[in-house]
């Protein structure tokens, strides 16, 4: 009997134990923290052995393979006692993958992954296809495998996952864009972050689809010294295509396989450029898998977006507030900042991830009229921005950045969180910053 070992008793690390049981492993579970209750309720009743705040190691290196969760670094003394012991670590995506004989689409990118995957996942359901969502959002996809019988997943993959990647294929592979994220974890080295990235393509043949950002610096210096095998689909924003998507007189074009879908911007319900580029993806991957053009346009009409990502919350007073408390980083608050037309508060700040603002400064001079700190250290962004705005405050929970906000703004005006940082510092993740936020417009 061959020995799973999980690292990780979150969502995916519990999936991958199910899905590992169930397929005659024997499994344990190892979480260097605390366990959530009702992860220990399914471990106990699936009768799979586990322990928290510790890792014993004589329970974890005589392993077979070992999954482990994306949140744990390579650089943690368990994962390099494994690698040294040639122990195979994987992703829960890797795992599971084998399992099922369903078609996958593998979503990745800097930003934009979550909504890209949503809509994805919008379209394909409302064309009535039998389609899971998984991977770095939702329920685990291990766990879907294992109890769920589906023909399509849409997985939103994180670099994390991609890493622990090795045979691993998608059948239709989206590359949305790259900007510098996460360095902490690839030793501060982008071009590591980039072939990360591109993990996501490596194990596809002629048969495969790979669908990407044309218009991006990274992917495209990357694709001028590296061989893709998949068949590639590029979208841009500027650019025309005989086989790809593209803007041109405020229509969306996808001529893909002979076969031409075209849709007028203004009735794509998402709004902003970098939204008409996650609807190109997204449309791709719908005309790929034959879906009716009358469908894939209501679709789009009619889809809502994502919670935490330039969500409009409420409007009090002609002041507008809006949750990007999913901008975890620079490039992200970048699109949320371009897409404000009226004089805005910005709260800013949290655990930067080695944050470049100097990017941001044309946009903070044009659009933000006071910055409202909301971090325990907030030293860098007071130096990158204090001499360019009027008004900088600096406070240290999410009440007294929304009434100071209040106080700042003025009738039209519109109160924006998008942090550019990471939120482990005041918050327990960029969720329950968004909906602290949004608690405390309501309370207002």
């Amino acid at each position: 009997m061959q020995r799973l070992v999980i690292l990780g008793g979150g969502e995916s690390g519990v999936g991958t134990a199910i899905l590992g049981k169930k397929k005659g492993y024997d499994v344990f579970v190892s979480d260097f923290g605390k366990i959530k209750d009702n992860y220990k309720e399914v471990l106990t009743i699936n009768g799979i052995k586990w322990e928290e705040e510790t890792h014993t190691e004589k329970k974890i290196l005589n392993a077979d393979v070992v999954m482990k969760s994306p949140g744990i670094p390579e650089k943690s003394p368990i994962v390099k006692k494994l690698v040294e012991a040639k122990i195979p670590v994987i992703s829960e995506i890797e795992f599971a993958a084998p399992f099922t004989d369903a078609t996958t689409i593998g979503i990745t990118g800097s930003n934009g992954k979550t909504t890209t995957t949503m809509l994805t996942y919008h379209l394909l359901k409302s064309a009535g296809l039998n389609v899971g969502l998984g991977g770095n959002i939702g329920k685990s996809f291990a766990w879907q495998v294992a109890e769920d019988k589906y023909d399509v997943y849409v997985l939103e993959l994180s670099s994390f996952q991609l890493d622990g990647i090795i045979n691993y294929k998608p059948h239709i592979a989206i590359l949305l864009n790259i900007s510098p994220d996460h360095l902490d974890r690839y030793e501060y080295k982008y071009e590591k972050y980039i072939n990360s990235k591109f993990r996501i393509t490596m194990n596809q043949t002629k048969e495969d689809y790979f669908i990407y950002d044309a218009d991006d610096e990274a992917i495209a210096a990357w694709m001028k010294n590296n061989k893709i095998k998949a068949r590639t689909i590029p979208f841009s924003l500027t650019k025309t295509f005989e086989n790809g998507a593209f803007i041109k007189q405020n229509k969306m074009e996808i001529n893909i396989n002979e076969e031409e879908f075209i849709m007028e911007t203004e009735s794509i319900a998402l709004e902003g450029k970098h939204n008409l580029k996650n609807a190109m993806a997204a449309t791709s991957v719908a005309k790929l898998m034959q879906i009716r053009k009358a469908t894939i346009r209501e679709s789009l009409s009619n889809f809502q977006g994502v919670e935490h990502r330039l969500e409009k919350v409420l409007k009090i007073q002609n002041v507008q507030y809006i949750n990007d408390s999913k901008a975890t980083n620079v490039n992200a608050t970048f699109f949320a900042l371009d897409s404000m037309n009226t004089p805005t508060v910005w709260i800013v700040g949290g655990v930067d991830k080695g944050n470049d603002y100097s990017e941001l400064m044309a946009l903070v001079r044009e659009k933000v009229k006071a910055i409202v700190c909301l971090g325990v250290d907030n030293k860098k962004i007071i130096d990158a921005f204090g001499n360019v705005v009027d008004v900088m405050i600096e406070v240290d929970n999410m009440n007294d950045a929304v009434k100071m906000s209040q106080r700042l703004a003025e009738k039209g005006d519109t109160v924006l969180l998008s942090p550019a940082c990471a939120s482990f510092d005041l918050f327990e993740n960029y969720e329950d910053r968004g909906r602290q936020f949004k608690q405390a417009v309501q309370n207002l």
